[in-house]
């Protein structure tokens, strides 16, 4: 799939509180704005994003950030 689709709705990517500290404990984040962290990730020119299922992967700087592709939640993010 195209990842342009997912940059064109970067503004609709969000979180559950859940998720929130999920990708602090996850990524090691002091930062509670995980979702602007998780952002500015995937709108690095070097992100290799693709779609597999009904889930974005987004991978750069050995993290994997998962966002699901109908709601576009990010579901978590881990170091790979």
């Amino acid at each position: 799939m195209n990842k342009e689709i997912l940059l064109q709705n970067i503004d609709k990517i969000h979180t559950t509180s859940m998720g929130i500290n999920r990708i602090k404990k996850n990524l090691k984040l002091d930062s509670n704005d995980v979702v602007l962290y998780c952002k500015s990730k995937i709108l690095d020119k070097n992100c290799n994003i693709y779609k597999l299922g009904k889930n974005w992967y987004a991978e750069i700087d050995n993290i994997k950030i998962t966002v699901n592709s109908y709601s576009y939640t990010i579901i978590t993010a881990h170091i790979i």
